[in-house]
């Protein structure tokens, strides 16, 4: 039902086109909770149930952006819904896994963090495509990141609640990746450049800060992880057109 909602989107004038896409991702919001009501505890109302709606918005705000050729527009609806199938099947697991302890925990944060990592890529691009000013991008890049953090590290523990300390760690690394935006704005980098770089910032962050919670951080992981932002940083750096 929402994949065709998906490509109904394009139909909409353009005045209520984004009335039409908040709508659809409460749509998915509301029928994730339908899905998963049984197992639904109170918090996951904030933690599992954001990620299928951002999912939705982001990718009706990218589709947007698209050239009008149905070829690219047919992979796209085929992209999203084997992206929502996938995360779907990941809350699932996840409001199991807070209730009591099943095997595929693993594997679905590995998944769940490719899937925040797209929805992130997509957000990202929608906002710099807008081509506001660097204050705006930051402050939007800073509260999509916060909602996408958040869950994310609550995956870790699968708690009843959320800790003060998930609360502060999402804060800050929103307010992190709402800075880079902030300054990425300023060099003179394509969209997708841009999109990359911040991806690749929201990926170190996730990763070092999971392994955190987990117990796990070990020098040769952090290390690992440097060497990736470092690399990237150097790429990014040549990348831009400084004239």
């Amino acid at each position: 039902m929402l994949t065709p909602g998906l490509l109904a989107t394009q139909f909409i004038d353009a005045d209520y086109r984004y009335w039409v896409i908040l709508a659809l991702g409460l749509v998915t919001y509301f029928f994730t909770a339908f899905c998963l009501r049984e197992d639904l505890k109170k918090i996951s109302w904030l933690v599992n149930l954001p990620l299928p709606a951002l999912y939705t918005i982001s990718m009706a705000l990218f589709y947007f952006l698209l050239p009008e050729v149905w070829l690219s527009r047919i992979l796209i609806l085929i992209f999203y819904g084997l992206g929502m199938y996938a995360i779907l099947l990941i809350e699932n697991i996840f409001t199991i896994a807070a209730v009591r302890t099943i095997p595929l925990v693993r594997a679905a944060q590995a998944v769940g963090c490719l899937m925040t990592l797209v929805t992130a890529f997509l957000f990202y691009d929608t906002i710099f495509s807008f081509k506001l000013n660097a204050l705006i991008n930051g402050t939007l890049v800073l509260v999509v990141s916060f909602i996408l953090i958040l869950a994310s590290l609550w995956s870790v523990s699968f708690d009843y609640y959320l800790e003060k300390k998930i609360i502060n760690y999402g804060l800050v690394l929103g307010l992190v990746m709402g800075q880079m935006s902030f300054f990425i704005s300023f060099w003179p980098l394509t969209i997708t450049a841009v999109s990359l770089f911040l991806v690749a910032a929201l990926y170190i962050l996730l990763g070092i800060t999971q392994n955190y919670f987990s117990g796990r951080l070990f020098e040769n992981t952090f290390r690992e992880y440097l060497q990736v932002g470092i690399i990237v940083l150097i790429i990014i750096f040549f990348l831009a057109r400084w004239g």
